[in-house]
């Protein structure tokens, strides 16, 4: 194993959140960190330079995207992933395990999964050979290892023949596994079971990888089973490496992976409901199409400095969503990333000054209020 990219700078005195940095070749991410998600090589609706004006240090980017279009061989000759896109920062690239797992059709066997080119209609196969050949030629600073996402829910048995493929394919990625300038990290499965869990993260914890990433969590299993899984994982993963929670997006769910050890997490929520016209505020969400909102010369949030609420109207961006215009996206999509990205540095923050637990329950007082919903209540958001 490399040096540990990974440094803890301290401990919250009553939870089991942490404070630390990862040193990465494109520059440093301190954590705990969310990750905006650029599925083919961008973030949706917004320029490189939003996500980085909005604050995030890293993204991700997708394995089996990227080599269906326009192909790794054509990104590692234009120059890689990062001059491809644009993007100075770190980068992770997931596996595509995620990916193939949903597909209808697939086929699961010790080799990998075979699918249907989505492109040609042929049945290829993917592998974690192949994986780490496709991750490899991209070039982000983080690969990750090919797993096996099983869907929720799964019976014991089949989680457990899931658990041990896992492992299995994990020393093929590693064996496979030769760039230097990569990071590669391990994904802990093992469904809502806590034996298997507790297995699968010890045996993954014993491998060189750079990381530990625990997944499958993301896949129906709901909030409660959600922070009973990081519970029962995080106690075998070794506390000196980075932890990394996959596609964990809900304010709620990642404040409660922090609190119970997480250090990065990603998801498509911020801006795929930007999109759709859901804005994150302090005090909840808020639909912008909502007639409420047709006169509100506010900024979508009072308390945020983003470019949108430095510049912009409710109402405008409310007009923006009516009237279809590209922009209301791209501003919707930048805010609520920044969103993430301050309450993600108010975690932070609060780690340092010793005060997460507090901290934590006065964000969610706020951001759910009275209901308890995280809806915005009436027409302007405080600060």
């Amino acid at each position: 194993m490399r040096p540990n990219p990974f440094r803890l700078l301290g401990r919250d005195g009553g939870t089991r959140a942490r404070r630390g940095r990862l040193s990465l070749p494109h520059g440093t991410v301190e954590t705990p960190a969310f990750m905006p998600v650029g599925t083919a090589a961008t973030v949706k609706a917004v320029l490189p330079r939003d996500v980085r004006d909005a604050g995030a240090e890293m993204i991700l980017a997708n394995t089996y995207h990227l080599a269906l279009k326009p192909g790794e061989a054509l990104v590692e000759k234009l120059g890689g992933l990062h001059a491809f896109m644009g993007w100075s920062g770190p980068i992770l690239t997931d596996s595509g395990g995620f990916q193939v797992f949903s597909l209808p059709g697939r086929e699961i066997d010790e080799e990998g999964v075979t699918f249907s080119y989505e492109v040609s209609g042929e049945r290829v196969v993917l592998t974690p050979e192949r994986s780490m050949e496709i991750q490899q030629a991209l070039g982000a600073d983080i690969a990750m290892a090919f797993d096996e996402c099983i869907p929720y829910p799964a019976t014991h048995e089949y989680a457990e023949r899931s658990v041990d493929r896992t492992l299995r394919w994990a020393e093929r990625c590693l064996a496979a596994h030769r760039r230097e300038d990569q990071l590669l990290f391990g994904i802990v499965q093992g469904g809502v079971y806590d034996d298997l869990r507790a297995r699968s993260a010890a045996e993954t914890a014993r491998l060189p990888f750079d990381g530990i990433a625990v997944g499958g969590v993301s896949v129906g299993e709901g909030h409660e089973n959600l922070k009973k899984v990081v519970d029962f994982t995080e106690h075998a993963l070794p506390a000196d490496r980075v932890r990394y929670l996959m596609g964990v997006g809900l304010p709620e769910d990642i404040l409660a992976a922090v609190e119970r050890g997480m250090d990065i997490f990603d998801c498509v929520i911020p801006t795929r409901y930007g999109r759709g016209g859901t804005l994150f505020t302090a005090r909840g969400k808020i639909r912008i199409e909502h007639q409420r909102y047709r006169r509100d010369a506010y900024p979508i949030d009072t308390s945020c400095d983003c470019h949108a609420c430095a510049n912009f109207s409710r109402a405008y961006v409310r007009h923006l969503f009516l009237t279809k215009e590209l922009l209301g996206a791209t501003l919707a999509s930048i805010h609520n990333i920044r969103f993430y990205q301050r309450m993600m540095a108010g975690a932070r923050a609060a780690l340092e000054e010793g005060r997460f637990g507090e901290w934590k329950a006065e964000f969610l007082r706020e951001y759910r209020g009275p209901s308890g919903r995280g809806k915005s209540r009436g027409r302007r958001v405080s600060s």
